[in-house]
Order: structure tokens, then C-alpha cells, then sequence
């Protein structure tokens, strides 16, 4: 099971004292419907007095979760993504182009926000919606020492979540 990140909370309240909007993200190591759930309720207790502007994103990416097929993961998913939903939260999925695209059911894709991740190329090759693309892991930022992942919004995530 994950927890808070060891950084979290600075970076947190950073964006807060800069009046950043942020989101946050969750890294699962699921393999079942049940761990997404569980992972879920840790999720909703870590951030339970955190206020986000962006969507609360389940990040997908542990290769014996994608090994388990097209349906197994999409039912890990929703069953995360429910949970968080069902607490009032806007969810979304962040996966690389590639298993977004084939290992997660349209159904679940058009269903929740999505944060593609497709490095080194002009556009995604994910022809699937999204309202946010992560284009490099190897960014700079002033005020940030070492890389720094480098993201392009298309949604209007805090006039979206302000307006729900």
C-alpha cells in the first residue's frame, strides 16, 4: 500500500502560498479490483483535508498490473476511481500513451479525466481525449534543482472543479 509522498507536503503548500491550483496523483501497485478499492480508501484518508484544483489521478503503470489484460486493469480503475468519485472528489487516470490506448476499455477512458504521458514526440500518439499531456521527464524549472516533469493542460481543470 502507498502513502503520502515524503515531499508532498511541501510541494503542496507551495503551490497553496504561490496560489498554484494542483491536483495530486496516486501510484498503485493494484492487482485486483479489492487493492484499487483499498488503495481508494488510503488515498481518501491521506488527502482528506487537502482542497485540489486539479483532478485526483490514479497512476497506472506497474507492469504486473498492465500483464493482467485489457479487463482486469479497466476493472482496477473503476474500481479506484469510483471509490474516489463516490467522496466527491473529480478523478482521472494517468498512464503512458501506449496502455491507455490499449489496455484500458473505452468505456473507462471516456469515462474519466485522462493525463497522458508520451515523451520526445510532437503529439500523443494516444488518439483517445485528454485533457493533459506530460511531454518530458527531463525539464527545467528556476528555483527547482534536478528534472522536472514538463505537462501541457487543455482543460480548464480549476473553472471545471470550482463550477462541479
Amino acid at each position: 500500500m502507498t502513502g503520502r509522498d515524503k515531499i508532498f507536503d511541501a510541494n503542496y503548500f507551495g503551490c497553496k502560498a504561490a496560489k498554484v491550483p494542483c491536483g495530486a496523483y496516486w501510484y498503485s501497485y493494484a492487482t485486483s479490483e479489492d487493492e484499487a478499492r483499498q488503495e481508494a480508501a488510503t488515498c481518501l484518508d491521506i488527502l482528506k483535508y487537502d482542497q485540489f484544483e486539479y483532478p485526483i489521478y490514479y497512476d497506472v503503470e506497474e507492469q504486473r498490473t498492465l500483464a493482467l489484460g485489457k479487463e482486469k486493469v479497466s476493472a482496477i480503475i473503476k474500481a479506484f476511481c469510483d471509490v474516489l468519485e463516490k467522496a466527491g472528489y473529480f478523478v482521472g487516470l494517468y498512464m503512458s500513451a501506449y496502455p491507455l490506448g490499449n489496455l484500458v476499455s473505452e468505456e473507462v477512458r471516456s469515462r474519466y479525466a485522462a493525463w497522458v504521458a508520451h515523451y520526445g514526440v510532437i503529439k500523443p500518439c494516444y488518439s483517445g481525449a485528454y485533457g493533459i499531456w506530460q511531454k518530458s521527464s527531463t525539464g527545467t524549472v528556476l528555483g527547482i534543482s534536478g528534472n522536472v516533469d514538463l505537462n501541457e493542460a487543455y482543460e480548464d481543470y480549476p473553472t471545471i472543479i470550482k463550477a462541479a
